[in-house]
């Protein structure tokens, strides 16, 4: 086996079911061996996107995503992905292609220092030296990527350590005229080279795949799991707020949404917990999370930090008992230390604790204040639903984003999953559009990343290929990777894009125009989106008037059945719905 045999088949073995790529020749040979091995092997259009759609099937399966690009600005252009996953805590892997290892800092093509590069943005990077390093350090890469709190890896891997031995070795013979003695440089170069090489292949053959073997997540304590269960016994009006970390192992959505059901208090989820109860559990609660806080005298955090969609802990009544699960200490005190901390994984401390309270007979009944808050939601839901039927007025009148997002969340379907790529209009449709089942969300995180939607999408739409997938573009972040629809249809992935086009990048322009005076930089242009997508071999639809939303869904539902990406145009009117919304 070559080099890219043996990487291939450490990712066979760990259950990588695609390889994520846009192709170089530094990675040739880790595509070809992981296609010969049955992995799906999916070039995009932008390296950044590769990372994306990793980062989805990571946070969809539990396996970790793996994605191999080419070097210097085949690694570069990773970077805010990677960076998205590691905020994320996304267990992703990134194989990057390098200069050969006897031309390293000679000016080789595309020779960076590529670790001072990532490391700064990653767990764990290394570089291979030898073919023998390969296995154990792609082995090690994917243990440290799933252990304590997940996060993404990086392995470089020289263009010399991946072809076969008589290959390199054909790259590395010195060159001399026929009929000439070799001189004394080249005979010393041709020894350097011979011993180069083979050093770099000794041994290959020894370090062998071993079978991969199931990464634990941090234990739960039983002093602080009765410390919890004891506490929020006490509390008469207790909330539990569940982040995407609570969602580290995939596989156990079902229980932990059990263990919820359980406790019995109301709960807000958020990031990769929205859909863990389904569309409309009564204990889900979706708005006025700020004024629950207030009022809660014991406040759980799942997998979520006191960061800025907190208020910094602001949000958390001082009276308050403060319970925080999470793998991460320094997240788990961020801002403001919890009463009783839990350093554990948030989704095993959830199951854990409904069985503590059932077993000690201490779950309390506390449907009046779960009541309390559902007459503030469903009253907020009322308002939206009034805002919705609002007809637009002025110039603009085009189409109400609140009436459009009502209409979608009319029309989906039950296995339907949704990508959130964007500011203003994004952010309106979580308010309406509401995830069927477990693990159907996907948005950046707290890093707020624009550009995400195809790469995700993309992940999504592979690993549930019989799932509807949604994107929510913003008309300013589609731009970020609207050349993926040429992916999409190349590799059969047929996503449903709604843009929200209102010609502006309105979640910065509302403020900036109020406090400054000045639109300058947020204004665009009512582009033709659907055109440029059917450009690439999508269905490009648009809308310009109410009347035609629930037509132009429902043509695009059939497209998508039928095997083909859509692009929704969907020019919207102006808004004042998120006012005051601007992040910080």
């Amino acid at each position: 086996m070559d080099g890219g045999d043996r990487i291939a088949e450490v990712l066979r073995r760990h259950g990588v079911q695609f390889l994520f790529t846009l192709c170089g020749g530094h990675i040739s040979p880790i595509l070809v061996g992981a296609k010969r091995r049955g992995i799906r092997v999916v070039d995009t259009r932008h390296e950044v996107n590769a990372v994306f759609a990793a980062d989805a099937v990571a946070r969809i399966t539990g396996v970790p995503g793996v994605a191999a690009v080419t070097a210097g600005p085949g690694l570069t252009n990773t970077i805010t992905a990677v960076k998205n996953a590691q905020l994320a805590q996304s267990p992703v892997i990134v194989l990057g292609g390098a200069a050969a290892t006897v031309l390293k800092g000679r000016g080789a093509l595309q020779d960076i220092d590529q670790m001072a590069l990532m490391r700064p943005h990653v767990k764990w990077a290394h570089a291979a030296k030898r073919v023998r390093e390969l296995v154990p350090m792609l082995e090690e890469a994917f243990r440290v990527a799933q252990e304590g709190v997940p996060g993404p890896v990086f392995l470089e891997c020289p263009v010399d350590l991946l072809y076969r031995e008589d290959v390199v070795k054909s790259w590395y013979v010195a060159k001399t005229k026929p009929g000439q003695t070799p001189s004394l440089g080249e005979r010393a170069l041709a020894t350097y080279l011979g011993f180069h090489t083979w050093r770099m292949f000794a041994g290959a053959d020894d370090a062998r795949p071993q079978t991969p073997r199931p990464v634990p997540p941090p234990a739960l304590a039983r002093d602080e799991l009765r410390a919890a269960a004891e506490a929020l016994s006490r509390a008469e009006r207790p909330v539990i707020v569940v982040g995407s970390q609570a969602l580290s192992i995939p596989g156990e959505a079902r229980g932990i949404a059990s263990a919820l059901e359980a406790i019995g208090a109301p709960v807000y989820l958020s990031g990769m917990a929205r859909g863990l109860l389904g569309a409309g559990h009564p204990l889900q609660m979706r708005h006025a999370r700020k004024a629950a806080l207030k009022q809660a005298d014991l406040v759980v955090l799942a997998g979520v930090p006191c960061d800025f969609r907190l208020d910094y802990g602001q949000n958390i009544s001082r009276k308050a008992v403060l319970i925080a699960a999470n793998r991460s200490e320094e997240e788990m005190q961020k801002n403001r230390s919890p009463d009783v901390p839990v350093l554990a994984d948030a989704g095993r401390f959830l199951q854990g604790l409904a069985g503590r309270l059932a077993a000690g007979g201490q779950v309390r009944d506390r449907s009046a204040w779960v009541a309390k808050l559902r007459a503030a939601d469903d009253a907020r839901d009322k308002d939206i639903a009034a805002q919705a039927d609002a007809a637009p007025t002025g110039p603009d009148a085009l189409v109400n984003p609140l009436h459009l997002c009502r209409r979608i969340e009319a029309a989906l379907d039950d296995r339907s999953q949704l990508v959130a790529d964007g500011g203003d209009f994004v952010a309106t449709a979580s308010y309406i559009v509401r995830p069927r089942a477990p693990l159907s969300w996907l948005d950046p995180g707290v890093f707020g990343t624009l550009g995400v939607g195809a790469g995700f999408a993309l992940g999504a739409g592979l690993v549930r290929p019989e799932a509807e997938t949604w994107i929510f573009y913003g008309d300013g972040s589609v731009g970020y990777s609207l050349s993926e629809f040429d992916t999409f249809v190349r590799h059969k992935v047929p996503v449903i894009a709604v843009v929200g086009n209102d010609a502006c990048w309105a979640q910065i322009a509302r403020e900036q125009v109020e406090i400054l005076g000045d639109a300058v930089g947020t204004e665009l242009a009512r582009t033709d989106y659907h055109r440029a997508a059917a450009g690439f071999g999508a269905v490009g639809l648009e809308i310009r008037e109410p009347a035609a939303v629930d037509a132009v869904i429902a043509e695009a539902k059939a497209a998508a059945k039928a095997g083909k990406p859509v692009l929704i145009n969907a020019h919207l009117a102006g808004t004042d719905f998120r006012k005051g919304s601007l992040s910080m």
